[in-house]
């Protein structure tokens, strides 16, 4: 005997019904979205933040404990993506104003796992799963002595072909530092290059830093399409 379950495998097409494009894939993914979109819009940002309460607290304990045994050191990874029919400079001014604005849903929406997203008094506050666990944190520290890191990290690309960059560190309230971002961004003929690095303390497992490879792939692609739609 095996607690191994198996299944024979199933193929559905869709032969007819539904007017307009897409797989049904695309359809759940729509609805998919639209819930989401509901539950937060209800919740609001100070609902989500009593629902998830004991997760965040979770989450930054793992996050406080990794920081401290691996005694400031980072790993890192890079997720790139190449996007065609809008510029750098034109996607990172949308970025600039949501972040700057009232409405965070064209933030929140980007990724199913993005709870909270805003600035307050301490800095850029993100609110959101750090591999299985949802942590509450800061970015910021740009021009500081903080940020000494960036210029001689590994990943830094040249200055003539990637001019636009952006480096933070990833804190906790408490100031502690758990991680680190790197972005650079660099125009092609077609459009622009993002060069997108993520760094977690040394003790965290290689999954976490997996999952937000995966998580910058899938935000900062939907942020895009969203930045060139409002320009059009």
């Amino acid at each position: 005997m095996t607690d191994k379950q198996t299944s024979p495998a199933v193929t559905v097409t869709l032969e007819s019904g539904p007017t307009g494009s897409g797989s049904i894939d695309d359809m759940e993914l729509f609805y998919a979205r639209r819930a989401l979109d509901r539950f937060r819009t209800r919740l609001g940002r100070q609902g989500l933040l009593d629902l998830l309460a004991a997760d965040i607290e979770e989450g930054n304990a793992f996050l406080r404990e990794a920081a401290r045994t691996s005694d400031g050191e980072f790993r890192g990874g890079t997720t790139v993506l190449q996007a065609r029919g809008l510029s750098a400079g034109e996607f990172l001014a949308w970025m600039d104003a949501a972040f700057a604005g009232d409405d965070s849903r064209p933030l929140l929406a980007a990724h199913p796992e993005h709870y909270v997203m805003g600035t307050d008094d301490i800095g850029a506050r993100v609110v959101e799963n750090i591999g299985p666990h949802v942590a509450s944190f800061y970015m910021g520290g740009w021009g500081t002595a903080a940020m000494a890191w960036a210029d001689d990290a590994a990943e830094l690309l040249p200055e003539a072909e990637f001019p636009r960059k952006m480096s933070s560190n990833l804190f906790l309230e408490d100031g502690t530092v758990v991680g680190r971002a790197l972005i650079q961004f660099g125009d092609t003929a077609e459009g622009f290059t993002a060069n997108l690095t993520v760094y977690f303390p040394t003790s965290c497992p290689q999954d976490v830093l997996d999952h937000h490879l995966r998580h910058y792939a899938v935000e900062f692609r939907n942020w895009i399409v969203v930045a060139a739609a409002a320009r059009a």
